[in-house]
């Protein structure tokens, strides 16, 4: 159920990803007052971002999780390949301070279980599940106090009250637009395609990116199945799938010949399409509310850094937020403060994600000739790869991120501390 019999909390949370469950479960170990909106029944839901890096690894061994999340179903790549039709480079983990020295794909359904598992072990932590926020609530000065959102159960639409709403509700955020934020956008060339193919024998262990003349095809190594991604122009998606997803196949085996046979079972019902974008708000907060995540600053999917960041933005919203929120109410300084730390970590990824896209990244435009010579690896990358250390510096850069956040100050040591008698009883949703 998507109802709460309570009608104020200290904390209000938009969107039940990564971000939002993981501010949840500090907030609610710290003694905070936390409610998890999240629109769908359950995580089941097919994400494209399942890649933990190795700072989220590290974060999990401190929340005290490393252990179950070793024991799910995941793999660790301790490097990643890029093969262009002249040359390859890779990027090593197999260096990285600490004791994770890899990145994990693991299927986020699973991730987000395991942190709202261990986040309900607190009297303070609330999930509501098929909780739609459709409306902010607002005092006579303007400031956010709280939300309104639908039961999409039972049709029913609730009041929540809160010193505080955060925003965790992606890249298309309702909180956002209920705001009237609009982010900075910048230019992305390309769009991705994903499907799913079938392993075979003889396939090469590992994920693989193969970059050509013909395009760009990412193989992600799900053990039993190969997720790929197939990077195409801006806005051409519905010529790819035009044909029964004609292109498509043809792309498959002209970029990886190997996938020739299986590329030939691809039809257009098997392919999502992910419209790529990079944006950014100017401004994170308004009095009472607070983005983060994709909601502040939408990424691109290259080197699976979104996740990775959303977390980090989490953490130190959690360990600023904190001190405030025992106080009662969260000011516009300490929200402004959340985003200064998080403004140029998250401004240089993107500009590196940018020259990615233009320097490295190749689409598979669907009106492109065929008889393109080989792609070449990029300069300035094949000088900087004749540097023995270029592929771990890569590593670290990928794997531990710009400013890598860590449970420090009011957050640690972590403990639940007991619930105010006087906030009143509340019901958490109803599971299943």
């Amino acid at each position: 159920m998507g109802s709460i019999t309570k009608t104020s909390t200290t904390c209000v949370i938009a969107g039940g990803g990564p971000a939002g469950t993981v501010l949840g479960l500090l907030l609610a170990r710290s003694g905070i007052d936390v409610a998890v909106l999240e629109k769908h029944p359950d995580f089941l839901r097919d994400f494209r971002g399942d890649t933990v890096h190795a700072s989220t690894l590290a974060l999990l061994d401190e929340l005290g999780l490393g252990e179950r999340f070793a024991a799910l179903p995941h793999r660790r790549e301790p490097h990643l390949r890029m093969h262009f039709d002249e040359g390859s480079v890779t990027v090593a983990f197999d260096r990285l301070p600490g004791r994770h020295r890899h990145i994990a794909l693991v299927p986020q359904w699973d991730l987000l279980t395991l942190l709202a598992d261990a986040a309900d072990a607190s009297p303070h932590f609330h999930l509501a599940r098929s909780a739609e926020v459709t409306g902010l609530i607002r005092r006579d000065d303007g400031r956010v106090c709280g939300v309104r959102y639908l039961d999409r159960d039972t049709g029913d639409t609730h009041e929540l009250r809160a010193a505080l709403v955060v925003g965790t509700d992606g890249r298309h955020s309702t909180v956002r637009r209920l705001l009237g934020a609009a982010p900075r956008s910048g230019a992305a060339p390309h769009d991705c395609l994903y499907l799913r193919l079938p392993r075979a024998d003889g396939d090469p262990e590992g994920s693989r990116l193969h970059f050509g003349s013909s395009g760009g095809v990412v193989m992600i190594d799900r053990g039993d199945y190969w997720q790929i991604a197939l990077i195409i122009g801006k806005g051409e998606a519905e010529a790819a799938l035009a044909q029964d997803a004609a292109w498509i196949r043809r792309a498959l085996a002209r970029s990886v010949p190997g996938l020739k046979e299986r590329a030939a079972t691809v039809r257009a019902e098997d392919v999502a399409v992910l419209q790529v974008r990079i944006d950014r708000l100017r401004r994170w907060w308004a009095p009472g509310v607070l983005l983060i995540g994709d909601a502040a600053h939408a990424m691109s999917p290259i080197a699976g850094v979104g996740i990775n960041l959303a977390v980090q933005d989490a953490v130190a919203a959690a360990r600023i937020l904190v001190p405030a929120l025992r106080r009662g109410e969260a000011r516009p300084r300490d929200l402004a403060r959340v985003q200064r730390r998080r403004w140029w970590p998250t401004v240089l990824t993107q500009a590196a994600q940018k020259q990615a896209e233009k320097r490295v990244v190749p689409s598979g435009s669907v009106g492109a000739r065929r008889d393109l010579p080989p792609l070449r690896t990029p300069q300035p990358i094949r000088t900087l790869n004749r540097w023995k250390g270029f592929p771990h510096l890569m590593g670290r850069l990928v794997g531990i991120g710009l400013r890598p956040e860590h449970l420090t100050g009011p957050l640690a040591p972590l403990r639940v501390a007991a619930p105010d008698p006087e906030r009143g009883p509340f019901t958490p949703p109803r599971r299943g």
